[in-house]
């Protein structure tokens, strides 16, 4: 399977590069800018791993991105977006910086959405999907005051997610909103209880076994479990 996998560079981003190689996929990294450990794959894997620039808020260099690819006749098996950022963490709604919240919806909506506007047409493989890396803090239904950008953010993602499925149901393209779990990442910070790494795991899991949620929304922690939405 050739999958992209945005926001590769590090955190769970680079874990779901790993993992996804490890296992004989390849993989289109995309990242803002290459990294050692980024390097240090693509010596590994070879040709299984394309580095390719790609800014998320940037819909002219996902358009051209995807024209290259479509040029190598490639073809995509799976679409993680896994790009975002958490800012403006544990300030009241009184002191909120209103661009703290744009730039969160640029890049962990838009983001999402511009990629699958222009890179759907290659997902021609069998059995192909899209994840969205969400949140559990997404979920309405265990709404809590805090985090505002990022965790109106990722609701937003999830309606997302249940339109394409809607839209791609018919074409047999799996579409879901993955709750990856509290990871140790730059996010989730070193008190986090999940290795990122397990989590990766767990996700292209998912994407092999083609697991199909309990409930009617498209909303699964790491390990397929159906999420409140």
């Amino acid at each position: 399977m050739n999958i992209l996998i945005t926001g590769a560079g590090r955190g769970l981003g680079y874990e779901l590069t790993s993992e996804a190689l490890e296992r004989g996929h390849s993989v289109v990294a995309g990242v803002r800018s290459p990294n050692e450990k980024l390097s240090a794959l693509a010596e590994k894997y070879g040709e299984r791993l394309a580095l390719v620039e790609l800014d998320v808020t940037n819909e002219e260099g996902i358009a051209a991105l995807a024209s290259q690819l479509k040029e190598q006749n490639a073809s995509l098996g799976a679409i993680i977006n896994n790009a975002a950022i958490l800012n403006s963490r544990n300030t009241h709604i009184e002191q909120l910086d209103f661009k703290e919240v744009a730039l969160t919806m640029d890049i962990n909506v838009y983001g999402p959405m511009r990629v699958v506007k222009h890179l759907l047409p290659l997902l021609t493989e069998k059995d192909a999907a899209i994840f969205n890396i969400s949140s559990e803090a997404g979920s309405i239904t265990h709404a809590y005051p805090g985090d505002y950008p990022y965790a109106i953010s990722k609701t937003a993602l999830n309606m997302f997610t249940q339109q394409l499925h809607v839209y791609l149901q018919k074409r047999g393209i799996q579409v879901l909103s993955i709750h990856p779990g509290w990871m140790r990442t730059d996010m989730g910070g070193g008190e986090a209880p999940l290795d990122a790494s397990h989590s990766a795991r767990g996700i292209i899991g998912l994407l092999e076994q083609r697991r199909t949620p309990d409930g009617r929304f498209m909303f699964v922690d790491h390990e397929g479990n159906s999420m409140p939405i």
